[in-house]
């Protein structure tokens, strides 16, 4: 494995919680850290021991060695101005998500395009340990066909925690259904089209929106849907965090424990269910080492320094993503069709 040094732009807390563990974790070199806050920078580098602090990006792209990585964990708003700033041929891991329209997207891919740069987008669920088994276990045949995939939430989100987003005109899709609409992508390619309604929360009126329904078109056999309700406020015993892939002789289902109980989170689950025509069978739990947060992580960085042998994540397929995600808020504001009773 390929262990280029990486310099982190941006110390804010996902960069705490994720990415710096994540590496920790996988043996990888830190090398360096830059923040607008440099005090957050200082905090953050002492607590994991990342020996550079650098006065800015300009700083960072001078001193750092030829090989570097540049992992950015900014504000998407922020990228269009940061990213020609680069030296050209440089490489980048960009958190998502890609701008917050597709209009910031084109720009972002052309940037990455005219610059050289080799640039991945962060959908870093595509690399949880539990969809990582799932995806093996539907390559090798063993739920058949898939012909059914389906994410639900039903948590309570303190959405406080980013108060930059009260600003934001697109919140729940553009910041938090976009895994799925990427997982699903890396699944099945691009939906024929997207039908979408994402709606604010009465207690959440400071936020575009908080809750979203989202069916992907794959036509009359695939059925891909998405519901997340981030206002589920009444304790754990109802709140729901699963992926559910369904074939044609069997199923899995995935319990994302990170984001119930948010930030603390419960614990993670893992099952399947084989038909066979000789017994009846049941649902068989399967325990998988890693979570979402930090592990995932790791395969998005991985990918980065060793792409012949992982999937596409480029600005190029991270831009279809975004064109997803577009097309959800356009048929969010489509008019719809009248019940006549």
């Amino acid at each position: 494995m390929s262990n280029r040094p990486i310099v982190l732009i941006g110390a804010g807390g996902i960069v705490e919680s994720a990415h710096l563990p994540a590496y920790q974790k996988a043996g990888l070199k830190v090398i360096g850290i830059t923040d607008l806050d440099q005090q957050k920078a200082q905090d953050i580098a002492k607590k994991f021991n990342v020996s550079n602090v650098y006065d800015s990006v300009h700083q960072a792209t001078i001193h750092a060695p030829e090989d570097t990585i540049f992992d950015i964990a900014i504000p998407a708003s922020e990228l269009i101005d940061l990213l020609p700033t680069f030296q050209n041929g440089a490489t980048l891991l960009i958190q998502k998500p890609m701008g917050e329209n597709i209009k910031q997207a084109r720009q972002i891919e052309q940037i990455c395009r005219q610059k050289g740069f080799t640039a991945n987008v962060n959908f870093q669920l595509r690399f949880a340990p539990q969809v990582t088994e799932a995806r093996q276990m539907i390559n090798q045949g063993k739920i058949g066909e898939l012909h059914d995939i389906e994410m639900r939430v039903t948590v309570y989100t303190p959405w406080h925690l980013w108060d930059f987003l009260e600003k934001c005109d697109r919140v729940e899709i553009l910041y938090h259904s976009i895994h799925y609409i990427d997982l699903i992508r890396s699944f099945w390619g691009n939906p024929i089209g997207i039908l979408a309604k994402t709606t604010k929360h009465p207690e959440m009126m400071n936020m575009a929106s908080s809750r979203s329904n989202i069916i992907m078109d794959y036509g009359d056999i695939k059925r891909a849907n998405i519901t997340t309700n981030h206002g589920h406020k009444y304790g754990l015993k109802h709140q729901e965090s699963y992926l559910k892939f369904e074939g044609t002789k069997g199923a899995i289902k995935i319990c994302f424990g990170l984001l119930m109980n948010y930030p603390k989170g419960t614990i993670d689950s893992f099952e399947y269910h084989i038909l066979s025509n000789k017994k009846e069978t049941e649902w068989i739990s399967k325990e998988i080492c890693g979570t979402w947060f930090p592990d995932a992580f790791i395969g998005s960085i991985l990918n980065l320094m060793e792409p012949k042998e992982q999937m596409d994540c480029t600005v190029t397929d991270a831009y279809e993503t975004m064109a997803c995600v577009e097309a959800a808020y356009q048929s969010n504001q489509s008019s719809l069709i009248p019940v006549n009773s």
